[in-house]
């Protein structure tokens, strides 16, 4: 047994045939990490790259060349929906996003920068980095649209939620992988030199009958006196695949929950999803649209502009189906309660220059509540 424990000191590989230990650091299985955040900033992103972007003005959408820019090709290199997939993804995992205006106008949207804070004056940003291009200038708070999301990196509380997550899914990992796994004992009776050169020469002939019965499904090895293989039987428990999965959909729906994504929606469950989504419009997309029309309100209409009626505007991507609604929208032009380019707007619609549709209607069977009472019909005679 003399050779068993020194191939234990000379090749860690061989190391978990003989302790039930973990080797591992499980802390290091990023991809359980990455996926789980990339799931759903990705599903935010795609979302909210479906948003249109317009100017209105006078109740109508100004199609310029800012609108081509915002919903088309915000860049020579990047179309809109992958520009603002990549600003979502920024804005979330680094907690802020910076964009700033080329000088041929076209919006960019910086790799890296230093935020210079003042107390009563703009901020500034200098070092402004693009892929391999750093600004020499720097840039004034007015001059760019700088996005930030929340008060607290996600990207720290991510990477602490994860410490205790990974090291468990980890863990569950290495058991499953234990369940399969081929233990054996190699006896040698006799007596070898501890020279570098024979250890080496041992161990070369245990990895090529390793190597044999591993990747071979009909294997023969010589018998050499002295020399013994005997494989143990695998007596370790593993967690089952159920528990593995359980552990990572945990770390998932704790990411999912602090953007404010329904955990059903991630999941695909079908039951009940139209209440889920509504939430997820309303709680999740909808305050990053907020804050991307703010900001681009501040940055690019004047103030006497926006007071005089002169706005940004987004409409994000409906989960209306205008056949299910269709009976609801009657009544509301029905009752004269809205026009119908104020419901147009309601579902997403632009107005149009019908003046019937400016119009309020109210159909006969409405009446006031006195001539209700009435009752009957007029004698005319």
């Amino acid at each position: 047994m003399g050779l068993i424990d020194f191939v234990k000191n000379r090749n860690k590989e061989l190391e978990f045939m003989f302790d039930f230990d973990l080797i591992q650091d499980t802390s290091k299985k990023i991809h359980f990490k990455q996926l789980a955040i990339q799931t759903c900033i990705n599903m935010i992103g795609r979302t909210i790259s479906q948003s249109e972007f317009y100017v209105k003005k006078d109740k109508k959408i100004v199609k310029d060349d800012m609108y081509y820019c915002l919903n088309v090709r915000p860049n020579p290199n990047m179309s809109a929906s992958h520009f603002w997939q990549t600003v979502i993804h920024k804005l979330i995992y680094d907690n802020e996003c910076l964009i700033i205006q080329s000088d041929t106008e076209d919006l960019i949207i910086a790799d890296s920068f230093t935020r210079i804070e003042h107390a009563l004056v703009d901020d500034s940003f200098k070092d402004v980095t693009i892929k391999d291009f750093t600004y020499s200038r720097t840039f004034k708070m007015s001059d760019v649209i700088y996005l930030e999301y929340s008060n607290k990196k996600l990207s720290t509380l991510f990477d602490g939620l994860y410490a205790d997550y990974g090291e468990l899914f980890g863990r569950f990992i290495e058991f499953q992988k234990r369940k399969g796994q081929i233990r054996g004992l190699v006896h040698v009776e006799a007596t070898y030199d501890k020279d570098e050169k024979t250890q080496q020469r041992v161990q070369t002939y245990i990895n090529k009958i390793y190597k044999a019965f591993s990747d071979n499904s009909v294997a023969f090895v010589p018998q050499q006196k002295g020399f013994k293989l005997e494989e143990l039987k695998n007596t370790a428990q593993a967690q089952s695949v159920d528990e593995v999965s359980k552990v990572a959909d945990g770390f998932l729906n704790q990411v999912a929950k602090a953007i404010g994504i329904p955990t059903s929606l991630l999941h695909g469950d079908m039951a009940d999803v139209e209440k889920p989504t509504r939430n997820y419009m309303t709680f999740c997309i909808d305050p990053f649209l907020k804050k991307i029309k703010d900001e681009l309100n501040a940055k690019l209409i004047d103030k006497k502009d926006y007071l005089a009626g002169k706005k940004m505007e987004t409409k994000r991507v409906s989960n209306l189906n205008l056949f299910d609604v269709a009976t609801a929208v009657d009544k509301l032009r029905a009752s004269g309660t809205f026009n119908g380019n104020e419901l147009r707007e309601a579902l997403g619609e632009e107005r149009v220059d019908d003046p019937m549709m400016d119009k309020y209607f109210i159909t006969k069977n409405y009446q006031e509540s006195s001539e209700a009472l009435k009752g009957g019909e007029e004698d005319e005679t």
